[in-house]
């Protein structure tokens, strides 16, 4: 077997590889349903809402401690 014919099965078995890679990742993504509103709501309430924080008054100056 030369060197070129061992070098394209590598390759053809890695392309291979990276095929199935792709289609196992992409079906695992498909039957994640999406939130239900009581989910949601249940989410917001724990982790809190997209409000904008009050600005910082008075407030310690960060330094770097070097």
């Amino acid at each position: 077997m030369s060197r070129s014919v061992l070098i394209a099965i590598v390759l053809a078995v890695a392309a291979a590889f990276a095929a199935a890679t792709v289609l196992i990742v992409k079906s695992g993504n498909g039957g994640k349903p999406a939130l239900t509103e009581e989910q949601r709501s249940a989410r917001e309430k724990f982790f809190g809402s997209n409000k904008e924080l009050p600005p910082i008054k008075d407030g310690q100056e960060m330094r770097p401690r070097w």
